[in-house]
């Protein structure tokens, strides 16, 4: 999953400010898979390359990496694969894409495609559009919450999980070693 772009000179090329190429946007696409994937982790492995975009940068030494991946695995038995990258010569469509036995859907945003298999092997692809983006809901129900006092949608323990798979993939790709989860 997950494309990035080229990088620019603005704070989210910053690994100080940013958090890096995975935090980035990462979280978000790990928010979107963790609701479909029901199970414990059990392990995380990351890898990262740096080096292209940096001298071209304003950040230099700072600037986030060129690619980032996490490979996530569940006691289920799934996986998730997470990749962001800013030098990949052949990017995949889509921004998330889920992977299954009978199927495949792609997202990139504003648009969606549910491909399935018949019975006799065939693919059908349906495609459409996505609704517009409602994030602005989510900063809502923040501000609702400290002046209202109204229960977070999404909370601290719900943000655990994709943050400590983030932290994992980061410490694993610096000590090159898969690292065993800690909360499930």
């Amino acid at each position: 999953m997950g494309g990035y772009g080229l990088p620019r000179d603005w704070w989210r090329t910053s690994k100080t400010i940013s958090g890096g190429i995975l935090y980035d946007w990462g979280v978000h696409l790990l928010e979107y898979s963790l609701q479909l994937i029901d199970s414990e982790i059990t392990e995380v492995g990351g890898f990262a390359h740096k080096g292209f975009w940096a001298p071209k940068t304003a950040w230099k030494a700072d600037t986030n990496e060129d690619e980032g991946r996490a490979i996530v695995r569940f006691r289920s038995g799934q996986y998730l694969e997470l990749t962001i990258s800013s030098i990949e010569s052949h990017p995949k469509q889509g921004q998330l894409e889920i992977t299954g036995t009978e199927g495949a859907y792609l997202f990139d945003g504003s648009t969606w495609e549910l491909v399935r298999h018949d019975k006799d092997g065939n693919s059908i692809s349906t495609r459409g559009k996505n609704p517009p983006s409602e994030g602005w809901r989510f900063y809502q129900n923040v501000a609702d919450h400290l002046v209202k006092g109204e229960k977070l949608v999404i909370t601290g323990e719900w943000s655990r999980r994709p943050i400590h798979i983030l932290d994992l993939a980061c410490r694993s790709a610096a000590r090159n070693a898969t690292l065993k989860a800690k909360y499930r």
